[in-house]
Order: structure tokens, then sequence, then C-alpha cells
């Protein structure tokens, strides 16, 4: 008999049994496999309650969707009848449940290896397919992208989860410096701003203001980092003036500024990729132009205790007398790993670098194995990206991965050396198809993701590791 204070969907254990009705269908599980899904999953809460009526319970739900997230709990991966549904048709009975996170670890992609990497979607924003900036979560892979002014963000199922407007008419640098706040900027509009993505709402903002020197007015940021604790960011006012500037996260409040410098050449102008590497506490900095004679730039490491330069390379004027004229044309930093790649500019070469052994040459140029996969063209147009391990290159319209190798396949090099000419293989991730879509712009890892953008291209690409990729392998 009901007492009054018995839950509305009631349920019927016969020893370690449950049934429950679904939709009209008929399911027997064992309480301890749907105690699976967690003590705060309805099914739990279900499966503690006494069971004098030998009716099943109704839960009026779909009972299809239900079977495959029974097999979930069972099993603790999704059966082949899952196909029949979209990812979001079974996140959202999921979450009626209270076992997303068990639907979450089944549906996210297995560890990303370039190599193995295939293209599964492209995210297209609806207002505006042509993404101006986008930033990537390293934890679940879910990306926000800029389009024009506003934001659209992409939760770890690439489902959409909304878009918010900014008061910028074109963001061109995007960072996700809090799980729900990012940072913005544009080359049209002074100041970098931050907005409260789930709410919708601007709330704070950092200029570069210097009322001792006249100059200092109306700084852009070219580009956005950061850590645990601070925002980095650089700025470059109309007369070429530019810096870093340390942003606390707390308060959004300047706490620091590194490296101030009129950039009327090649060497002073303003840095356009950040890296924080923690374990240090260093801030690396790379800048590169091109004009008739060839690419310039130079790379930056400062000490963020001290504020100072601790080492800088420029390019060209340093490095192996062979390849002065080859200078850099992208650089990226691995953070974990403690090294830095960069792409050359004229011979496509990828060089590599141990931040723990930096000098006055330190770079090591990789070298291919496969006589095929040489270089044929040069790497003006190229981007690379540091992630998992891995360097993602696009070269053009391709784009490809260097791996590391393991120590048994690094046959006659020297053991103690982190660091030689043949310390990584080179694959195609896309080739042949990838020369039918435009040129790469950006490269960034997200979770087990890769997103890519390519010039006068609608959308992100997506690209993600699985048993029937389209890489080539050269093994």
């Amino acid at each position: 008999m009901d007492d009054g204070n018995s839950h509305p969907i009631l349920s019927t254990r016969v020893h370690d049994r449950i049934k429950l009705n679904v939709g009209g269908k008929l399911f027997e599980t064992t309480v301890s496999t749907i105690r699976t899904g967690g003590s705060d999953s309805l099914l739990a809460v279900l499966s503690a309650r006494p069971g004098d009526d030998l009716n099943p319970i109704f839960i009026d739900r779909d009972p299809e969707i239900f079977s495959v997230l029974l097999s979930l709990l069972r099993s603790n991966r999704l059966p082949s009848t899952a196909r029949r549904f979209s990812n979001q048709e079974l996140a959202d009975e999921a979450l009626y449940y209270g076992i997303e996170s068990r639907l979450k670890s089944a549906l996210l992609p297995p560890p990303l290896s370039g190599i193995d990497a295939s293209l599964v979607t492209t995210i297209r924003p609806a207002a505006d397919g042509f993404p101006s900036a986008f930033t990537a979560a390293s934890g679940d892979g879910s990306i926000w992208i800029a389009h024009g002014g506003q934001i659209s963000g992409y939760d770890w199922n690439l489902t959409h989860v909304g878009t918010i407007r900014t008061h910028l008419n074109d963001i061109t640098s995007i960072r996700r410096v809090w799980p729900e706040v990012a940072a913005v900027a544009s080359d049209a509009s002074a100041g970098l701003h931050f907005y409260d993505f789930s709410g919708g709402r601007h709330v704070g903002s950092a200029h570069w203001t210097d009322k001792s020197d006249p100059r200092i007015y109306k700084a852009r940021v070219t580009a956005i980092a950061d850590s645990s604790s601070s925002v980095f960011s650089s700025f470059e006012c109309p007369h070429r003036e530019n810096c870093v500037l340390v942003i606390d996260k707390s308060t959004l409040q300047i706490s620091l500024e590194l490296g101030r410098q009129s950039g009327s050449s090649a060497k002073t102008i303003v840095p356009g990729k950040l890296t924080h590497l923690p374990e240090s506490d260093l801030l690396a900095g790379s800048a590169v132009t091109s004009g008739a004679f060839g690419y310039t730039g130079y790379i930056r490491l400062w000490d963020l205790r001290s504020g100072k330069v601790v080492w800088e390379t420029n390019e060209p004027g340093s490095g192996r007398s062979s390849r002065f004229g080859d200078s850099f044309a992208d650089v990226d930093v691995d953070s974990d790993e403690l090294t830095m790649f960069k792409i050359c500019s004229k011979s496509g070469d990828l060089a590599m670098a141990d931040l723990r052994k930096l000098g006055d040459d330190p770079w090591i140029y990789l070298k291919d194995k496969n006589p095929s996969l040489r270089n044929t063209s040069a790497g003006a147009s190229s981007v690379i990206h540091c992630y998992r391990k891995q360097v993602f290159v696009g070269r053009e319209r391709e784009l490809e991965v260097w791996s590391p190798l393991e120590e048994r396949e690094r046959q006659g090099e020297e053991s103690e050396n982190r660091v030689s000419e043949g310390s990584y293989r080179r694959n195609f991730v896309d080739k042949v198809e990838g020369s039918e879509r435009g040129i790469i712009r950006r490269i960034e890892g997200g979770g087990n993701r890769l997103f890519v953008s390519r010039e006068d291209v609608e959308g992100i690409e997506v690209w993600e590791s699985s048993n029937f990729s389209g890489a080539v392998s050269v093994l």
C-alpha cells in the first residue's frame, strides 16, 4: 500500500533482480548492474527502495535507447545498436537516468594518434560559417568558435550549447582561460576582454596604458596564452610599440609588463604566439614576418619571476652557416616534453630543440627515413602545433604528423640523447583529399581531438583516431 512517501516510480526486486517497464517493454536486470551508473543516478535510487510490489516499475521513456544504456552498464561499452541513434539522443536519455558520465566515457574518442587520425566531422556555426578564431578545451575536447563578433560553444559531444554576442565586430583571438570564461580580442579594436559564456556577459577588460608615454594608446592584442593563475597577452600600439602583459586571473588586473619595445625592425615586432612553460615558469614568445627577402623573426624565453629574457634567437642571424637564410615560418613549444619545434621557410625542414639544453645553436634537423616522404616544397605557408607528444604540421593543404619513436626503434643512437635527427617518424594524416581543400591556417588539439581551420573554408574540421583512418603509414 502506498503510504504517501514513496518515489513516484516504484520498483520490484526479487533477491538481486529488478524489473523495469520502459515505454511498454519489460527489462529485467540485477541491482548491481544498475548501481554501476553511480550512487546519484535515478536507477541507483530505484534499486535502493524496498520491493514488495511484484509489478514492474513503469518508466515513460524510449525503450530502445534504454536497451543501449543498459548494455553500457552491463559491459562498459556501447553495443552496435547504438549507431541507430544520434549522440545527442543518447546523451538526453543518459542525462534523464543520471548516467551521463558513463555515456561520456564511452562516446569520447580514443587517445589521439596522428598516424591513425581521420576527419570525422566539420563544425559550422549557423550564423557565420567562416570562423575567425577558436579555442579547444584540453580535457574533454569541447570547443568555442569565434565567428564575427559572436562565440558559439560546442560541448564534449560536439553539440551546440549556445552562442553569445560580444561588443567586438570581429574576434581574431580567443582563449578559454576558465571553464566558462573566454579572453577575446580583435585586431580592429583595443584591449583584451573577458566574457562569461554561461551568462553571456562581459566581466572585465585589460588595456595597455602608460600616462608617461603618449605613444601607448589603442593597443591591440596579437596573441593570448594562460597558466593556472595568469593570462598572457601581447599588445601592439598603432606606432608599433609592443609588449607582453601578465594579467592576474583572480582580479583581471595587470600584474607585470614584459619586453616593451618599438617594433620598427624584425627583431622588435610584436610576438604572434605565446606559450607558458609551467615546469620552469617561463613564457615563450615568437614573432615571424615575411617580405621581399624572405622570412625573419625571433624566439624569446622570459623568466616570469624576474621579468627578464633568459634565452633568445633571431633568424636570419643565428644557427648553422649552412642554414643561414632558411628562417623559420612557424614555431611551437611542447610544454610537457620541454621541446621546441620550428618549420623552415625555404627547405620545409622540421627542426627540434631541447629546452633543457639551449645554446647558440640548439637545433636538430629531423630526417625522414623514407625517401618518398622528403620535402618537395618550401615551408613558407606552413603552420605547426605540438600536442600529446606529437608534432602536427600543415603544409599548405596537406596535414602531416611527426611521432616520437620508441627507444627500441632508435637503433644506433646514443641513449642519453633526448633529441636526435632520427627521434621522430613522419606520416601523412591528410594528403590526397586535403589537396582539394583550402590552405591550413590553424591547428589546435583538445581532449582526444585535433581541430583544423582552413583559409576561406567554412567550419572547423574535427580529426579523431579510429580504426577506419585514411592515414598513409610508412611503416
